[in-house]
């Protein structure tokens, strides 16, 4: 799986979108709503990001709309 910034993870009824990304560290989003983007902003490496979202889907645009 490669993380790229902008991307939509969902796992029950929270949604993580990837703000910025280094390679060990992860900014991300959390959030109840991906339309309305607001939630709050979190700093963990790479591989707690890679733990958060076990088991989780990674969302598409088609799937956003």
């Amino acid at each position: 799986m490669k993380l790229e910034q902008g991307q939509i993870w969902q796992k029950e009824d929270t949604y993580y979108r990837i703000v910025t990304w280094s390679r060990q560290a992860i900014t991300y989003k959390e959030m109840t709503d991906p339309a309305s983007k607001l939630g709050s902003v979190k700093d963990v490496t790479k591989k707690e990001f890679c733990r958060l979202i076990k088991d989780a889907v990674l969302l598409g645009p088609e799937q956003l709309d």
